[in-house]
């Protein structure tokens, strides 16, 4: 397959090197480029939000964000498309397009992130779950609400283009990122080649974590090659059971799982990293009414606009507030900020 190197652009990563994507430079008229989709403001509010939630307090180098992730998890989905879709066609009837099947995995893995709040996943368990959702939730309602008509607008990846009867379907790219939740209404009734695809969103390795477990080690300092994912994407391919990797990939694969648990030990669950935290979690009830009220469904527009940074812009100058209810919120985050925090 030739390579559009006309409408090819380039972002060098400290992880992969360079990654590729479409510019918006001279394509057709009415055709969205993936640069349009990297520069939505919701794309680029991953830039205002940290890939460690509270890991970047204690080691100082890993201060990459979700936005950095995101396009590495962008990347590593056209490596997987590279090396396993002709299994996925042997496995499974009428397949799209190559080139369809590998703009739609870019698309979920660049938006698999989109509607992370403050500190991340921490958000999840803290705020969004009084009203039931996770980040995936919100993100399945950005890409088909607010991106939606630009996602159907893309037409080609950097190595091809889609049919000319294909087009991306945001549904499908929203059902991609959720986790599998049995008898949770829409898991059924999706194709079969959708359903292996899924696996690389929700499974043991997948271009998730195969690429944070990659940044964080290298952006900890804990590893700069923490596992060797040329030679899993080498041995991994689809049958009728789905993603499954042969014996010579196992050890690998392994490897790849205990890097992860170390990581898990070494630097999510490091005691300050733990400590900073439970402090988190002590404050977040008082703080959040300050910020953000009500479910961020019923005002994407204001969560938008909430991100981690502004979140810490605003705990940060409640120190100086007159108002003696902010102003004692304010002492107590400067604890936090200051890295003062009781041992638990």
């Amino acid at each position: 397959m030739v390579r559009d190197f006309v409408n090819e652009s380039l972002s060098h990563d400290p992880v992969h090197g360079y990654i590729p994507f479409i510019a918006r430079s001279g394509l057709p008229e009415g055709e969205i480029a993936e640069q349009d989709i990297i520069d939505h403001p919701w794309v680029q509010r991953m830039r205002q939000i940290h890939q460690l939630q509270t890991a970047w307090w204690v080691f100082p180098s890993a201060e990459h964000m979700r936005f950095q992730h995101i396009l590495g998890a962008m990347h590593l989905a056209s490596l997987a498309t590279e090396h396993w879709y002709e299994s996925l066609v042997d496995s499974c009837r009428n397949v799209p397009s190559r080139a369809y099947v590998e703009s739609l995995l870019r698309m979920a893995a660049l938006l698999h992130d989109v509607g992370h709040g403050p500190f991340g996943h921490f958000f999840d368990d803290h705020y969004l779950d009084q009203f039931g959702i996770t980040h995936e939730t919100i993100g399945g309602v950005i890409i088909e609400q607010e991106l939606g008509d630009l996602l159907r607008r893309i037409r080609r990846n950097p190595r091809g283009q889609l049919q000319p009867l294909e087009e991306l379907d945001p549904a499908q790219i929203s059902w991609l990122i959720r986790r599998p939740r049995p008898g949770t209404p829409g898991e059924e009734g999706h194709p079969d080649w959708l359903k292996k695809l899924r696996s690389l969103f929700s499974g043991i390795y997948t271009v998730d974590n195969m690429d944070f477990v990659l940044r964080d080690a290298y952006m900890t300092g804990y590893s700069t090659r923490a596992f060797d994912i040329s030679r899993i994407l080498h041995y991994t391919f689809f049958t009728p059971a789905g993603l499954t990797i042969h014996s010579r990939g196992l050890q690998t694969l392994i490897h790849f799982i205990e890097t992860r648990a170390n990581l898990f030990r070494a630097v999510y669950f490091h005691r300050t990293v733990r400590a900073l935290d439970l402090a988190l979690e002590d404050l977040f009830p008082e703080t959040m009414p300050q910020l953000f009220q009500g479910n961020p469904l019923d005002n994407l527009a204001a969560y938008r606009q909430f991100t981690e940074s502004s979140f810490l812009v605003d705990v940060h100058r409640w120190a100086d507030a007159k108002d003696p209810t902010l102003h004692a919120l304010g002492q107590k985050w400067q604890q936090i900020l200051s890295r003062k925090v009781q041992w638990k």
